[in-house]
């Protein structure tokens, strides 16, 4: 293992080229004069046969090469991750507004775009099933319903001090990446093709163009520099793009790149799950939780995409980091007439947590306590701490990460001042709450958990990268270097980062489940230990000494009393026939997890993190501002603390504009209504709290993970649910005497708020 030692925050490798402007993205790069621009025409209706297909228009269009559908698929008619169910094109039925249904070639973007529109298609409509309860009065799911248990819930539900039920609705999320979906295909010799995908999982667009050409893997190249952000969204998405583009260069012998456009992007692409939360909990005097049972129904839309696993991972974190001793979780996996649900920040994760949270918050409001109390309360501990599924918490720095954050951020003064201030304030109400965060870093499909790397050093001491890792904006390339910079002991102006390559490194995992630097940093550093290896085994030799004293230090490789400049070492070991490039690989270890039962150890370790948010609303409006936040998060022995310290504000702000701003609405017949910046409301700048305070837990990984470091990408977006609790106690203010449970639904909205005000002041 590296040793444990701080690393510096140096910058994001490709930062001066973004804050420049000249960081190059697939549509910065030059066009061939021959290149073709594709667009999908697209479904109309949610649930419908398809009578009959009327191309002759789009074909005579202006600037238009070549138009396929489904006939003329020469492989599998199938871009899906797993359960074959997803059509590139459409063929017979279309399930959801939106499904493509054939693809246009043109010679420029526009012509491609105005063309697709021209489509005359004749359907046998059917009544689309659209929300949570069509779905299930229709019996209509995308697996059955599963059951994670502990104890006897029934049982201790009837017996407890105090019972409550309850429940809320939590809206999706669209990605809203700043690059959108985008691929460029060239044909090559033989039938082969490379691709440049905007895709966080170039293995898997490798093997579905494969699949979808006929063509084996290795016939087919995918390359990945950089991102222009992803949050999951083109983890499964990505591929129907790049497979468009690579049947069309196939087809044609030109090159083709699909360029989506914004509105059709949102239209065409999935979204985080919608969920349906009800709950029944029994807790005594304290708030201490005796028995549970949680429902968690999800719209998983019109396939299976990664819905098992993204509900899985709702039912992994509904105890967040709480001791749930006798529970049963329910989770159902609902089929709709909307765009699959799919991968996004948290993967799952957010919606149980969420869940959880707002169990608390009901505990609390009924016994008249602070929130807090009855969250500390709930913790994990000595005796109780055993994870629903069977894991031990063998890691659990939550109270004192807790009760730091709680000091550091005066959180008892401030609640205190706030009551004051909202006693004397009738349309202005404030609120304050302190939430933890308990993420499980893994895949929880285990075979996932592992990785390949490739190091190249050169006779003059330059060293080259590659890996299975992404980068989509988070940082990976830039700490990835730095371990192996580490291993060598060089600067890190000596290392060169390449783009990933299916050609390099094959068979790889998405950069996803916040996992990227732990699985691609250990099979980086492996491949450089090899390295260094080799070259201290042949130093020993040369000068007749034991490996043992070949050390390699920032001032060179000392080797007894002579220290020699890296680059020379370089130099000799080639001119010594010692091979200077070699492979790593790394398998996450003591993982295992049995679905079936629902038990086991799904990840190698927890990361933990709290939040402190403090917000006021107007009462009469429902708007609402984030005042005041305070995070204190824990990222183990950081790799790059710059880095981590960006990654933990940007989840917050994006998991803030889940709970607060970010509102999908479909209508009745499954079309989507927000599907542009002007209906659908990311979060600005303005919406950022004027006080935004971040400090890093200072402790490492009791796993032996890279440096010790912990996982950062994920996490930090559920320190934003502390913003939704503060939203509750704000409105719990206006009706100061109930003890009745807020009914706020996410997203929090000025609409959502008053309505909650309304029916808390009612209650």
């Amino acid at each position: 293992m590296p040793d444990v030692v701080p690393k510096p925050s140096l910058p994001h490798d490709s930062a001066a080229l973004h804050v420049t402007g000249v960081a190059r993205y697939i549509d910065d790069l030059p066009e061939a004069v021959d290149l073709l621009h594709l667009a999908f025409g697209l479904g109309s209706e949610a649930h419908a046969d398809i009578v009959a297909i009327d191309l002759d228009a789009v074909r005579a269009a202006p600037g238009v090469v070549a138009v396929y559908t489904a006939a003329d698929i020469p492989g599998e008619n199938d871009v899906s991750p797993v359960a074959h169910d997803d059509r590139l094109l459409a063929d017979g039925t279309v399930a959801y507004v939106g499904q493509p249904i054939f693809v246009v070639a043109a010679t420029s973007r526009d012509a491609a775009r105005r063309a697709a529109r021209l489509g005359r298609i004749d359907y046998a409509t059917r009544a689309p099933l659209v929300s949570i309860s069509a779905a299930r009065e229709a019996g209509s799911w995308i697996e059955p319903a599963q059951r994670m248990a502990r104890g006897d819930a029934g049982g201790r539900l009837a017996q407890a001090t105090y019972r409550l039920t309850g429940g809320l609705a939590i809206g999706g999320q669209d990605h809203f990446y700043l690059e959108g979906q985008i691929a460029l295909a060239t044909p090559g010799e033989e039938g082969q093709v490379h691709v440049l995908s905007s895709t966080q999982h170039p293995s898997e667009v490798q093997h579905l163009i494969a699949q979808v050409l006929g063509l084996s893997s290795a016939d087919v190249t995918v390359e990945v520099r950089r991102m222009g952000g992803a949050f999951g969204g083109k983890e499964t998405q990505a591929a129907a793009f790049a497979a468009a583009a690579a049947l069309v260069a196939h087809r044609t012998g030109r090159p083709a790149k699909f360029r989506c456009d914004r509105d059709d992007d949102m239209i065409v692409t999935g979204k985080r799950h919608e969920f349906e939360v009800a709950w029944d909990v029994g807790f005594d005097d304290a708030g201490r939780i005796e028995g549970l049972r949680l429902t968690l129904a999800s719209r998983c839309g019109a396939t299976v995409d990664l819905s098992p696993a993204i509900n899985d991972r709702a039912m992994f974190h509904s105890d967040n980091c709480y001791w749930l001793p006798d529970v049963e979780i329910l989770s159902e996996r609902w089929k709709t007439n909307t765009v699959s649900a799919t991968a996004f920040r948290g993967f799952g994760g957010p919606q149980g947590m969420l869940a959880i949270e707002r169990v608390m918050d009901a505990v609390a409001a009924h016994l008249g306590l602070d929130p807090l109390a009855v969250r500390i309360a709930n913790l994990y501990g000595p005796g109780r701490n055993v994870t629903p599924y069977g894991m031990t918490v063998a890691d659990n720095i939550a109270p004192e990460l807790i009760a730091r954050l709680r000091s550091e951020a005066r959180y008892d003064a401030r609640r205190a001042a706030i009551d004051a201030f909202n006693r004397t304030s009738p349309v202005l109400k404030r609120g304050i709450a302190l939430t933890p965060v308990k993420f499980g870093i893994s895949f929880t499909t285990t075979h996932l958990n592992q990785a390949g790397a490739l190091v190249h050093v050169y006779a003059d001491g330059s060293i080259q990268v590659n890996h299975g890792g992404t980068e989509m904006g988070q940082g990976l390339y830039i700490k990835v270097a730095q371990i192996v910079a580490d291993v060598f002991a060089v600067p890190i102006e000596t290392i060169r980062i390449t783009a990933t390559r299916t050609d390099k490194v094959p068979n790889t995992s998405a950069t996803a489940a916040s996992s990227g630097a732990d699985l691609n940093g250990m099979a980086a550093y492996e491949a450089a230990r090899t390295i260094r290896d080799r070259v201290a085994a042949f130093l020993a030799r040369s000068h007749g000494c034991a490996e043992e004293a070949v050390r390699f230090t920032p001032d060179g490789v000392a080797v007894g009393a002579e220290t020699i400049p890296f680059a020379q070492v370089a130099r000799r070991a080639h001119m010594g026939r010692v091979s200077l490039s070699a492979t790593g690989y790394y398998a996450t270890p003591h993982i295992a997890y049995d679905r079936a039962t629902h038990r086991g150890r799904p990840f190698f370790y927890f990361a933990y993190g709290a939040a402190v948010s403090e917000v006021v609303i107007d009462t009469l409006t429902g708007e609402h501002r984030v005042l005041a936040v305070d995070i204190l998060h824990d990222v183990g022995r950081s790799l790059n603390p710059g880095i981590d310290l960006g990654q933990i504000e940007g989840a917050f702000v994006q998991g803030q504009g889940w709970l607060t701003t970010e509102e999908l609405v479909f209508d009745a017949s499954g079309r989507l209504l927000t599907h542009s910046p002007a209906t659908y409301k990311i979060p600005t700048a303005s919406d950022r709290a004027k006080h935004f305070r971040i400090a890093l837990w200072d402790g490492g990984n009791v796993e032996p993970t890279i440096n010790r470091s912990k996982a950062v990408g994920e996490p930090p977006f559920m320190l934003a649910l502390s913003v939704f609790s503060a939203l509750s106690a704000a409105i719990a203010a206006t009706a100061p005497d109930s003890r009745a449970t807020v009914p706020l639904d996410a997203p929090a909205t000025p609409e959502a708020i008053l309505r909650a005000i309304a029916a808390h002041s009612a209650a």
